[in-house]
């Protein structure tokens, strides 16, 4: 059993498990914090962006002035922002045979897989994960192509020249695996591979293996995956969440017993405590809008969001804020709230319940019935007509590099009345701004992430009681800014197996078993015989055929009897002798009831030497030895053929048949 580790990112995780002759990749996450390196892509002319100085080296032996740019005491790439794919070289991404889906942030790969690498498998995933993830590709697709570059840099990733940048893109790794937004062809028909499955349902891989999603309590339609044959299992555990918000609750008890677990997509402020947060982005917010000024929510169109708006309805009215607009901006923006309100079944019980009333599952519906919140497409059309400050904005992406949130950056970044409020955590934020410096509107950082801590992963791993768990080595050391908080990283009794970008694990584990089918006629010439009470075993011969992964044993055809011919046959045409079994022998030989026997025969004189295994006999008279062991006898007995079969027919008479 093997583990191919194609992504360094532990919440963006893509790995590949060959089992039983069957491959499995398990997501395929896509890395989009290489964004960060490129410069803001504005929906409108930025003079600003535009009057950039190029960068050239200290000495002017490096002149890069049309694709970095400095900006802010930093230089950025001016070209289409490209994004860290999986490893693709580590293995052939032909040979997969399924992709498993954990949840919708985690299968922004698969046009980068399915597309261009020979891939002719199936895709699984639950149907909230591919409909939520289909719209943030297209969103994705539409922030790239709405501004287009017709510019490609790349002679800054030469290997000589990236060491003399200056930071970080003299330290970024991996900058070749780095590539361009696909196309909407290409989601479509990536997305087209999907197979849907629901909660608990099995799916049989080629009769070798059985897989099924579980809850995994994170966002719409997550899930955990077990891949179980029928004496190994193997769970797959990846961006969880026990706390109770809108998805239905994390499947704990299925996961335990597992011989391997893989275990990915904790959380990536495990200081931070998601309710703190949501208190302070609501203080926040209101002081603001209080002062005069305008709030700008750089989030991804599903996910958080919902629990953002669901908190802000409550908070309203006790804080007056009943006249403030809300803007929810995104190409999917109408979809991501009405594919939320429509996917009950996938809901926790409070909201699955509300549903039968009936009334819809979130909040957002009444705040739009009243005009409280407003989606649009873009900042074009109606919402430029309808706009009014001050207000709340929610848009994408929150990297800060592409989408309508540039804009906003564009246009409130010079007044302090103005805050900007980050709440996801995939993004550095002083990164994120980096390009918008020196930058006079407040910044507050309140990152939610619902994922496992450390504290709750080893709670929930002394429960499911796993042999052996795999997971980032990022989880196995505290964080680099923090070395001293040995609580922030997993500590368990036996030493987690730790996997980087481009690993290849062979996992402790070795298969012992495996179940074979015996036919009824086969089954009735057995003949059990009791080798101690309760416990009888029969000897059984026949011929194993393996078909699709499935192992059956048949009794042994005997071949046709011979047409009378005259011609004489060759010696290899004629079909094999079937030799009857010998044979099983079963139980131990006493050393003083075989002394006896051997003095009733006439071997009187016999010498016992005791040995580490048992006992040796020298027959004296007959020139022979006796070897007796645990598990064997041998009779040494030369030149005397008749003597030795008789010592061994005395052996034999304290020996079981079977």
């Amino acid at each position: 059993m093997k583990l191919y580790c194609l992504s360094g990112h532990p919440t963006l995780p893509c790995n590949v498990l060959k089992f039983k002759s069957t491959t499995i990749m398990l997501d395929c996450g896509l890395d989009t914090t290489s964004v960060l390196n490129f410069l803001p892509l504005p929906l409108v002319h930025s003079p600003r962006l535009s009057k950039l100085p190029g960068w050239v080296s200290k000495d002017g032996s490096i002149n890069l002035e049309k694709e970095l740019k400095e900006c802010g005491g930093r230089v950025f790439v001016d070209s289409q922002p490209e994004l860290c794919l999986p490893e693709r070289e580590l293995m052939d991404l032909s040979t997969i045979d399924v992709i498993l889906i954990s949840n919708y942030h985690c299968m922004m790969a698969l046009p980068y897989i399915t597309e261009h690498s020979g891939f002719t498998g199936a895709v699984y995933a639950t149907e909230p994960t591919l409909q939520i993830g289909r719209l943030l590709m297209e969103e994705l697709v539409n922030h790239m192509e709405r501004v287009p570059k017709a510019q490609t840099a790349t002679c800054w990733k030469n290997k000589e020249i990236q060491r003399l940048l200056p930071g970080p893109l003299k330290d970024v790794a991996e900058v070749w695996a780095w590539k361009r937004c696909y196309t909407i062809q290409e989601v479509n028909s990536a997305l087209s591979k999907v197979q849907l499955v629901g909660y608990s349902q099995k799916v049989e891989l080629f009769g070798a293996v059985q897989v099924s999603p579980l809850s995994s309590g994170y966002s719409l339609g997550s899930s955990n995956w077990i891949i179980q044959s029928h004496y190994e299992k193997v769970s797959y555990m990846s961006g969880s969440s026990l706390l109770t918000t809108h998805p239905q609750p994390m499947d704990q008890s299925s996961l335990k017993n597992s011989d391997i677990l893989i275990l990915t997509g904790l959380t990536q402020m495990p200081t931070a405590n998601p309710d703190g947060m949501l208190g302070e982005f609501c203080s926040n917010l209101a002081m603001t809008i209080r002062a005069g000024g305008n709030v700008l929510v750089p989030c991804y169109s599903s996910g958080v969001i919902y629990d953002l708006l669901e908190c802000l309805y409550q908070f309203i009215d006790s804080a007056n804020l009943g006249s403030t607009p809300f803007y929810f901006i995104s190409p999917i923006a109408n979809s991501s709230l009405e594919f939320s309100q429509i996917f009950a079944e996938w809901l926790c019980h409070n909201k699955q319940s509300k549903v039968y009333l009936p009334e819809p599952p979130f909040p957002h519906a009444e705040l739009i019935q009243t005009n409280k919140l407003k989606h649009y497409p873009s900042i074009h059309g109606d919402f430029s007509s309808e706009f009014r400050q001050p207000c709340v904005v929610f848009t994408g992406h929150p990297s800060l590099r592409f989408g309508d949130v540039v804009h906003f950056m564009e246009l409130w970044g010079r007044s302090s009345l103005n805050t900007i409020i980050f709440t996801e955590p995939d993004f550095s934020y002083l990164d994120a701004l980096a390009p918008y410096q020196p930058l006079a509107m407040k910044c507050v950082y309140c990152p939610i992430d619902t994922r496992l801590n450390f504290h709750q992963v080893s709670k929930l791993l002394k429960e499911i009681q796993p042999l052996h768990v795999v997971c980032p080595e990022q989880y196995t050391q505290p964080p680099p800014a923090q070395s001293h908080r040995s609580d922030l990283m997993l500590e368990l009794p036996a030493p987690p197996l730790p996997y980087r970008r481009c690993s290849v694990l062979s996992l402790p584990f070795r298969r012992r078993y495996e179940r074979i089918h015996l036919l009824p006629e086969l089954a009735k010439s057995l003949v059990p015989s009791e080798v101690k009470p309760g416990v009888s075993v029969a000897t059984v011969s026949g011929m194993l055929q393996s078909k699709d992964n499935k192992h059956t044993l048949m009794s042994v055809p005997r071949p046709p009897p011979a047409a009378p011919t005259k011609k004489r046959k060759r010696v290899a045409e004629e079909p094999p002798e079937l030799l009857a079994p010998k044979p099983l022998l079963s139980g131990a030989v006493p050393l003083d009831g075989f002394l006896a026997t051997l003095h009733k025969h006439g071997v009187s004189e016999v010498k016992v030497e005791e040995t580490a295994d048992g006992h040796i006999l020298h027959l004296q008279a007959e020139d022979a030895l006796i070897q007796m062991e645990a598990h064997a006898t041998h009779i040494v007995c030369d030149n005397n053929e008749p003597m030795r079969t008789t010592l061994r027919d005395l052996v034999l008479r304290f020996l079981q048949k079977l």
